[in-house]
């Protein structure tokens, strides 16, 4: 098995390719442990398939499964193009759907499809009290606004765990700069603590900020890893663009992940 390692803004994956489905959901623990493992938010498997260029199996760090990840399809989409596996504009399945991509030199952009507002709700919380949002992107997502930059949390929270663990879903916290500038964190299930960027989190945050916020159609995202992602729309479907990083390849030692 060898493993590539990339990076799409902040948020960093193992992949590979294999010719059977499997379960690897254990695998994906070990090998994206940062003490023990290679270290990694994800894990992604790209397999054959009839239809698609390819399609794929994504683990989170802990092992869960996720039917979509925004920084994950730049990634495995470099991949596919670098190893030969797909052309330069390809489709490939995840649990969410098809996806889109296209990739230019190191910049790769990401149909990563439609969403569904699942409700809006007020609560009356001290720090992040007022309007949020609960918003499907692929994955389910809390969105909140903040009127200053400096409550964006760089740290997990009792109260974001709280947030995820009660509605199963991410939590975004985000600040509009102004109309084409959103500066955003994301505490994100199955890592369980704040990463440095959620392609979903950027859709939903995006999304939300353009139907409730006057955002306008074309805007760039900010993270705490400091990228700036373009942001925009397709009709109702959601275009990501932005740069994805090779790391290097890692080829682990067959007895310790057997």
């Amino acid at each position: 098995m060898v493993l590539h390692k990339y990076s799409g803004s902040g948020n960093d994956f193992l992949i590979s390719h294999s010719f059977k489905k499997d379960s690897r959901s254990e695998l994906a623990k070990k090998l994206c442990d940062r003490h023990s493992g290679f270290g990694a938010d994800g894990f992604v498997v790209l397999l054959p398939h009839t239809k698609y260029a390819y399609e794929w199996e994504f683990y989170n760090s802990d092992g869960s499964g996720a039917n979509m990840c925004g920084n994950a399809s730049r990634c495995a989409a470099h991949y596919a193009y670098s190893q030969g596996l797909a052309p330069a504009k390809h489709t490939f399945l995840t649990q969410a759907g098809e996806v889109k991509v296209s990739v230019m030199g190191e910049v790769v952009l990401s149909d990563i499809g439609t969403y569904q507002i699942i409700k809006k709700m007020n609560l009356k919380e001290k720090e992040y009290g007022g309007d949020w949002y609960l918003i499907d992107t692929g994955v389910p997502h809390l969105v909140h606004f903040v009127d200053n930059a400096e409550k964006i949390p760089k740290n997990k929270t009792h109260f974001l765990k709280e947030m995820r663990l009660h509605y199963n879903a991410n939590v975004n916290i985000a600040y509009i700069q102004d109309k084409e500038n959103i500066f955003l964190s994301t505490y994100e299930r199955g890592v369980e603590g704040i990463t440095l960027a959620c392609g979903t989190g950027m859709a939903a945050v995006f999304v939300i900020g353009n139907l409730y916020y006057n955002i306008n159609p074309k805007a760039t995202l900010i993270p705490l890893s400091q990228d700036k992602l373009t942001l925009s729309f397709e009709g109702k479907n959601i275009l990501y663009e932005g740069r994805v990083q090779r790391i290097g390849i890692c080829i682990p030692f067959q007895n310790k992940y057997e």
